[in-house]
């Protein structure tokens, strides 16, 4: 991707959950770290390794990326006009480059929670990561674009993101809202 000489890595690591839709990851390099990594990293000495399902259906799914090609091709440009529709409804992308995974900041890990399910219910699946995950204020749903989304899929997802937000963000709606010491008196009330 980079025109990096792929000899000149001396490390390469990487999900397999997401690209090949198995799971774990892996770490590649020469033969001696390698056996330094077997002998001393904690995710070695002390876990197992991957099974063999899971790594005969990332090798299926690299399988399949080698044959049809166009499936990437689709998936960077539907990450990219994800990330370029959302931007422009003035959603918080973060650093994101627009790839498979794009997030969107939310803030607070009520909203974004709130905001997952109001998601769902209009049928599109994106996952709050939330405190303690990520710091508080830092909440955020992760969307995962797929080379078989649709451009209407797309703008939909994106325009009904940016309208709940909005709605929830202008009634306040989250862990910054409550007013602790109506909620505790209500609470010692009963």
């Amino acid at each position: 991707h980079f025109g990096v000489d792929p000899h000149e890595i001396d490390i390469w690591m990487g999900t397999l959950s997401k690209t090949t839709s198995s799971c774990g990851g892996y770490i590649a390099g020469s033969e001696a770290l390698v056996e330094v990594l077997k002998a001393s990293a904690g995710g070695f000495v002390y876990s197992v390794g991957l099974a063999p399902v899971l790594a005969a259906a990332a090798t299926a799914s690299l399988d399949v990326l080698e044959r049809e090609p166009a499936r990437t091709a689709a998936l960077r440009r539907n990450g990219a006009l994800f990330l370029k529709l959302a931007k422009e409804a003035g959603l918080d992308t973060g650093l994101s480059s627009g790839f498979s995974v794009v997030p969107v900041l939310v803030g607070d890990s009520l909203r974004a929670v709130q905001l997952s399910n109001d998601l769902l219910a209009e049928g599109v699946n994106a996952l709050p990561i939330i405190h303690p995950a990520v710091p508080e204020g830092l909440a955020r749903l992760r969307f995962f674009i797929t080379s078989d989304h649709t451009e209407e899929q797309i703008r939909r997802t994106v325009t009904l993101t940016a309208e709940r937000l909005t709605d929830l963000t202008e009634r306040n709606f989250g862990l910054g809202g409550i007013d602790i010491d109506q909620m505790m008196k209500a609470l010692s009330a009963r």
